[in-house]
This record gives structure tokens, sequence and C-alpha cells, in this order.
């Protein structure tokens, strides 16, 4: 049986892999339109490979996804978390947690999930053909599919997975339009905000744990670290909140108010009272270098002059109406988002085929037999932290061993 997978990625190669080691009798070509394979697990987590996050509760891992979460559920019983670990352990291959519940190999090298899967897919017999871009996939009367490839090559295949990943344009989804697929329209998911020409930009490198934003008029809300660069902010909180909130914030063009609380964790009623103890009890220290609060240094200045208040002025000079300018400061700072980059090389994308045009108990079209679909090809998301290559683990799983199976009428 001829199995063609289009696209070196996470999910494509993972899904490869899992075919051949399921049924030695198919012949398993990867097709990838670029002149290497796992571009992405290269790069990820800073060139570390965030490959999963420790949620081993399949309840609350979904709830990581702001797109496909209730379809996940059922492909992550069957291929989870804690299976991925185990996946790759028994490849010789030790995860570790961070503190923040990400995972990574080890030795802190991409590299060493790039080499695990490729032996992988080497001991499995998978081919893997570079600079094979995919122009035409025809479906045969007969069954199976007629691919023609970029370079005019043409190739027959009993069953194909896509696994292109995500992609910015809807022209790219083109091809399986063609095909009856519904295609969602693609947008930017995991992105940072721009704050163009904000002084708070010239705190470059000050990072805030935890923070909570709020996108103004919305309902959209994060929690978490914040870290401020020279084109605006980033982290963990905004990385969610951009997840969340990729469909808003482009219908926005990028332009929104932004709130934030540099203390979620206090009340203004339990700001007042700290900031009598300190009047009381550090009267004659300058405001500008005595915090109560734990703030970063570089930031409580720039909160206190937002305030217009002199850091020479000692607490015990401060008037009301500055403490009340203080306090808004400390609570609600508003920024004017201007835009957005791209969180460093990660693209990610709301968007692709729709989720109803897919069997999720096995990753096959509903709308065209012997194609199956895996990753961000999909309009299916997660938020930062590992989940979009858990994703795409467990698509490719369970697509690779459907893939494979004989008689697909079985185990649906």
């Amino acid at each position: 049986m001829q199995i063609a997978v289009i696209g070196g990625g996470a999910a494509g190669f993972f899904a490869a892999i899992r075919c051949a080691e399921q049924n030695p009798a198919c012949t398993v070509t990867l097709l990838e339109k670029g002149g290497r394979v796992l571009s992405k697990v290269r790069i990820s987590g800073g060139g570390r490979c965030n490959v999963t996050h420790a949620c081993f509760d399949n309840g609350r891992l979904v709830q990581s996804y702001p797109r496909g979460g209730r379809e996940l559920r059922g492909p992550f019983e069957r291929f989870s978390a804690r299976d991925t670990v185990s996946w790759f352990e028994a490849r010789g291959v030790t995860l570790k947690v961070e503190d923040d519940g990400r995972m990574f190999p080890v030795t802190d090298r991409s590299e060493t999930i790039v080499d695990c899967l490729m032996a992988a897919a080497d001991h499995a017999g998978v081919r893997i053909v570079l600079q094979s871009g995919v122009r035409i996939l025809r479906p045969l009367e007969e069954g199976g599919f007629e691919i023609t490839l970029a370079s005019g090559a043409v190739c027959r295949f009993d069953r194909v997975l896509v696994a292109t990943g995500g992609s910015p344009g809807r022209a790219a989804y083109e091809w399986l339009e063609a095909l009856g697929h519904t295609i969602v329209p693609p947008v930017p998911s995991l992105f940072t905000f721009n704050l163009e020409g904000h002084p708070l930009v010239e705190l470059a490198g000050v990072s805030v744990d935890p923070v909570r934003v709020r996108v103004e008029d919305t309902r959209l809300e994060q929690t978490g670290p914040l870290l401020i660069t020279h084109w605006g902010l980033s982290g963990p909180a905004i990385l969610k909140l951009s997840a969340w909130g990729a469909r808003e914030l482009f219908s926005r063009d990028y332009a929104f108010l932004l709130r934030v609380n540099w203390l979620p964790a206090s009340h203004e009623d339990a700001l007042r009272t700290a900031i009598v103890a300190v009047r009381l009890e550090h009267s004659r220290k300058q405001i500008g270098t005595y915090s109560p609060f734990g703030l970063p240094a570089r930031l409580w200045r720039w909160l206190v002059h937002r305030a217009g208040i002199s850091e020479t002025v000692r607490w015990a000079e401060l008037s009301q109406r500055e403490q009340n300018r203080l306090i808004e400061g400390l609570t609600r700072t508003s920024l004017e988002v201007r835009g957005k980059s791209t969180f460093k090389e990660e693209f990610v994308t709301a968007g692709g085929v729709s989720l109803k045009d897919v069997d999720f108990r096995t990753l096959e079209s509903r709308r065209c037999p012997g194609l199956f679909f895996a990753g961000e090809v999909l309009d299916l998301d997660g938020i930062t932290g590992g989940f979009n290559f858990q994703a795409a683990w467990t698509c490719g799983h369970i697509a690779g061993t459907h893939l494979a199976r004989v008689d697909e009428s079985s185990d649906r």
C-alpha cells in the first residue's frame, strides 16, 4: 500500500513514523516542499524544543486550545501528553519539566528531538523526499490519489495525509477547498503587541510575574508573566491573550487599548493600606528608590514618573492626589497597542480546514475518503507552552494509525 504524507513538520513526521511502524507492508513517502524537515521543531523554545506540556489531565489539557479543544478530547484519551513523554523516553530521550509546566529534552537542544525523529523514521523505512511541493491532489475514480508535484512529476498513492501546517494566506488552502473542504479564513494566533513610540519600551528587558492584561471593551483577559521588549510587550500573558483573541484582534487591525494591572494579587484597598504603612514606617525614604511592592526598580521608577511624582519626593510628602494617580498606574496602566509582531519565528495560525470536515476518531476527511489531516492545517491551535506540538503528536499518531489500517471500517 502506497502512502503519501504531505508536509515534513511535527505532525506529518510523527504520522509517517506511526504508519510505517504499524504496517511494514506500507510504503510511506514523506513529501516536503522545503530543503529540510522539522523546521519548527528545530527553532521551538529558543532552539531547545518545547516538546509538550506536563498537563496529564486531559480535561484540563483541552482548555489550552482556543480552537479545537472539544474535538481533541477523544484523541487525547488515545495519545496524551504522558504518551508523548513515554514515546520519546522509549527511544532514549528523557524530557524534563520546567516550573511553568513546559517540557524540554534534558539536553536543552532541539537537535536531540530532531535526531530521535529522524532515527525513528529511518528505522521504520520512511522515504523522505525534499524540494517536493505538491501542486495538484486529485482523487481517482477507482480509488486512491494522483499527486502532481511542483516539478511536474506525477505519483499515485492509495492514501494521503496532509500536514502542511498553518499559512497566513487563504490561497495556500485552495487545493483543499477544491476537494470540497470548508476553509476557515486563517489569521495569526501567537503574536506579541507593538507599542510604537511608547516610553514603556525604554524598559526593554524588564519582566514582571504575574500581571493581568485586559483588552478594553472585550472579555479578553489573561494573567501571567509579561516581558517588556524594545518593540512592545511579550511573555506568556500576552501570547495567551493573542491566541484567545486571535479573531477579535484581527478584526480591530491590531489597534486597541490594553489595560495592565501590575499587581493583580492586591486589591486597591490593600494597596492603600500598604502605602499608609510605608508613609508611617519609611516616611523619610524617597519614593523613587523605595518600592513596597516588589516590582522591578526600573518599572517602579517609570510608574512613579508616570504618576507625576518626583523620584526625590519622600513618602511622608506624598499627596492624596499623587497617591491616587500612583495606584491608578499600578492597577490600570493604559497602553495603546498599534500592531503585532510574530512570536520569534514560531508562526501559528487560527484557521484552516474546518474541524467539521474531519472525523477525529481517525483524522480522515468527511469529504474525501482516503484523505487524512493532522496538525495546524486544521482550524486547531493551542496557547504557548508546548500545546501545539502536543496536538501535532496526537493527531499524527492517530492519523498514522489509520493510514496503516488494512480494514478502515474497524475500530471507529
